[in-house]
């Protein structure tokens, strides 16, 4: 009798594995659509918002309601609230990424809504991302990897 061949489950990624993951991609698709112009401007730049529009989703949602949960100190909680004002500093900047006067005009608004996510991502990365794994279970943080894919799988 012949044995069939075990795949590999795939394991799965913990919240803060996830969320690396998307600012990577974003990093990617920000930075193509800084040079892009004209039906691929419009192409990626409609990518790009839907992207950001569920990632913020995830971390609104899912990621930060938790971190909020099991974070203590005083200077977690202001960085959470930061967070929050970031995100929204974005969602009033996107929308004008559509208008502008010439290409140079719009290519300047893509490098500013660039600058501002980097910046964002940059900041978790190095603050939020490090205190969530001092002060969550590892437990915990696949189960929210795994309940963000799925309400990523929703969005999309």
């Amino acid at each position: 009798m012949a044995t069939k061949k075990k795949t590999p489950a795939k394991k799965p990624q913990d919240a803060v594995a996830l969320l690396k993951q998307d600012h990577e991609m974003l990093r990617t698709l920000l930075g193509s659509l800084e040079k892009a112009t004209g039906a691929r401007r419009e192409k990626l730049l409609s990518q790009v918002e839907q992207e950001l529009k569920v990632h913020t989703t995830i971390e609104e949602e899912i990621f930060y309601p938790a971190f909020r949960e099991a974070a203590k100190k005083k200077d977690d909680q202001v960085m959470i609230y930061e967070a929050y004002e970031e995100h929204h500093v974005v969602d009033m900047v996107l929308p004008g990424t559509r208008e502008g006067d010439n290409a140079e005009d719009l290519k300047a608004k893509a490098k500013v809504l660039k600058e501002l996510v980097e910046h964002h991502a940059d900041e978790e990365e190095e603050e939020m991302f490090p205190r969530a794994r001092k002060t969550m279970e590892r437990a915990e943080l696949r189960e929210l990897g795994e309940r963000m894919a799925a309400r990523r799988k929703e969005l999309m």
